[in-house]
């Protein structure tokens, strides 16, 4: 597994279109340094969550993208064949392609947070807890997204995969909305709905506390380890169930 990992992440970081993705994040959070003089009021908050937005969205197209592709490209390239024919667990090369990827993640939201926090320090913004957990937070709703990816990868083509695991996505972050709509609309059976599928739907929208920050509103260190554990939690048992169509299924020379 460890081998898959590191192939895995060295095949990643020599991705053209990655670094064209990072190129393009750097260059939108360089660019909120102007802001300040386009905003009126609330420049600090402006810059704040447009910086987190650009992370957030450019690691989403990036994981969409690109990992949509890690099984994919091995089967359509028959180079699947020639990995399993060794002595490799199928666990063990979904595992891999997974941390492999992951590493890649973390290190592009290193390097972008780094930007980031030097962005905020250069306009004399105060790098607050919550800033640094929103950061964390992305990290996390990445992984879950690229666990989302790997899930439907398994049944499914490269562009429905896109699409659906795009979807979940964002009706994770949709619900408090939806509850609120049905909740005055009156109706139970679809509000009951709706609630039981927010429990199978991954917690992304508990994790959005972007949207809080230069608020009043506060939480305690236990909503942010509760979601963390929740998140990790999510994707252990989606790779579970990654690991068990993959055991399953057959391959077509």
């Amino acid at each position: 597994m460890l081998n898959i990992a590191k192939n895995t992440f060295k095949e990643i970081v020599r991705n053209r279109f990655l670094y064209l993705i990072l190129f393009f994040a750097c260059v939108f959070i360089i660019f909120s340094l102007a802001l300040w003089k386009l905003t009126i009021g609330e420049s600090e908050k402006v810059i704040v969550d447009f910086g987190l937005g650009m992370i957030e969205i450019f690691g989403l197209i990036g994981v969409l993208f690109v990992g949509s592709q890690l099984l994919f490209k091995e089967v359509e390239g028959k180079t699947i064949f020639l990995i399993l024919s060794k002595p490799i667990k199928r666990q063990d090369f979904i595992l891999g392609k997974f941390f492999g990827f992951s590493g890649t993640i973390a290190l592009i939201v290193f390097f972008q947070a780094i930007l980031y926090l030097w962005v905020l320090l250069f306009q004399g913004i105060d790098i607050s807890g919550l800033i640094l957990w929103a950061l964390f937070f992305t990290f996390l709703k990445l992984e879950i997204l690229l666990a989302i990816v790997f899930f439907f990868s398994t049944f499914m083509g490269n562009m429905m995969t896109i699409m659906v695991s795009l979807m979940v996505y964002l009706i994770s972050h949709s619900f408090s909305l939806l509850i609120d709509i049905f909740s005055k609309l009156q109706d139970g059976a679809w509000l009951m709905a709706i609630k039981v599928f927010q429990i199978i739907f991954p917690p992304l929208q508990a994790m959005n506390i972007k949207d809080v920050i230069g608020s009043f509103q506060d939480f305690a260190l236990n909503y942010f380890l509760f979601n963390s554990v929740h998140a990790m939690i999510y994707i252990m048992v989606l790779l579970f169930f990654t690991v068990q169509i993959f055991q399953k299924k057959t391959f077509e020379e």
